[in-house]
């Protein structure tokens, strides 16, 4: 444990691939704010060549020190970003817990912090919960609005890449419900109205009076925002975001295809970008993007395929007959091998329903075979004696 002062605590939540960005995260914050303690919320196993002591967070929280019920069956029904997100909730209650600390912001690993948040942390005076919309005006184009407000529409009106809770008696109420929801309903589902933990934050507004809408276009600035929100200024002299300074940017997978699509992409804009990039390559992205996540495999190192995670949570009987989905050895009560059997039927009856050839084959071994021909002659038997053959 490093800094011990400060009330004010942030966290991000991520994997073992997701730990140099989170080292970037960790260290801008530290640079404009030393006094704010950094946690890590690993959902995956700790790498033994990182030492706690050489990084920028005050604490690493394994998956395993939160409170979930039936942890290991818990994670099988999850993909890596959605147990990632599904997490959240509970890291916040954990660290209210741990630390009994006023406030809590948590910040997507991929963000980074361009200048002091003092204006940020004073919203905590006004409200318990702290929010960020998608974006703050309307679209004007066709295309625009088909890419981003319709895709708000499908995955959620706030971007959870940020969020601040104050340990107030709201706050906790809200943490007690959205930690459920995203403990029981967190999954990558946009058909049946889910969005991991994201989705749940469309209600918030309607259920609780103390929520803080921050529409301060330097928040949480993204790829899907460019389109009315104008970068300018440089990395050494500071950046603006509509004349306002950057407070955070929100680096996404999806950054540069967004960007050139809507020709929003700038000199700032690529900069920005380019210093991400080298960031990133300075705290070890290339050591560690190909680390597995260790709960992406069964214990006998096959990859778990993500339709075996769905069939399994959609499945309480699956549940209660494989109550360790990730373990291979007991071939009687082993997921895998049954999964894996159910693969195999499903891929002949595939076969079969694609190849008409495959089932006249089938026909003409069951037409030539001894108990085919000594069946027509026991129904022709049981036809001259007068009984009824049609069964």
């Amino acid at each position: 444990m490093k800094n011990t002062d400060s009330k004010t605590h942030v966290f991000t939540s991520c994997n073992n691939c997701y730990i140099p960005k989170a080292r970037v995260l960790a260290t801008s914050i530290k640079k404009f704010h030393p006094e704010l303690q950094f946690h890590l919320i690993l959902s995956d196993t700790l790498p033994a060549f990182v030492n706690i002591e050489d990084e920028p967070f005050d604490s690493i929280i394994l998956i395993e020190e939160l409170e979930i019920p039936n942890l290991k069956q818990w994670v099988f029904k999850h993909s890596v970003v959605e147990t990632c997100t599904a997490v959240k909730g509970i890291a916040f209650q954990e660290i209210f817990k741990r630390y009994e600390c006023d406030r809590i912001i948590f910040l997507d690993p991929d963000t980074a912090i361009f200048s002091p948040l003092d204006e940020l942390l004073q919203q905590f005076e006004h409200g318990s919960i702290l929010i960020t919309p998608h974006q703050l005006e309307p679209e004007e184009s066709e295309e625009a609005v088909v890419d981003n407000e319709i895709c708000f529409l499908r995955h959620g009106v706030f971007n959870l890449g940020f969020l601040g809770v104050k340990n107030s008696p709201q706050g906790r109420e809200f943490l007690n419900w959205w930690s459920k929801r995203c403990l029981d309903f967190c999954y990558d589902d946009t058909a049946n109205g889910l969005f991991t933990d994201q989705r749940w934050i469309d209600l918030v507004p309607s259920f609780y009076d103390q929520v803080i809408i921050l529409r301060n276009p330097a928040y949480n600035v993204a790829n899907w925002n460019l389109t009315n929100r104008n970068l300018t200024g440089n990395l050494q002299e500071g950046v603006f975001v509509n004349g306002i300074p950057l407070s955070f940017y929100h680096f996404s997978s999806s950054q540069i295809i967004m960007q050139e699509k809507h020709k929003v992409i700038n000199s700032v804009v690529s900069l920005l970008l380019d210093w991400y990039q080298q960031q990133c390559e300075q705290m070890g992205q290339s050591e560690f993007k190909s680390l597995p996540c260790h709960y992406n495999f069964f214990d006998n190192g096959e990859l778990i395929p993500l339709q075996s995670r769905i069939r399994y949570r959609c499945d309480r009987d699956l549940q209660k007959y494989f109550p360790h989905p990730f373990d291979s050895s007991n071939l009687d009560r082993s997921y895998f091998h049954w999964y894996r059997q159910q693969e195999s039927i499903n891929q002949a009856l595939d076969k079969s329903q694609k190849n008409p050839e495959y089932y006249r084959s089938i026909i003409a071994s069951m037409e030539t075979s001894k108990f085919w021909k000594m069946r027509k002659i026991w129904f022709g038997f049981k036809k001259f004696l007068g009984f009824n053959t049609e069964d």
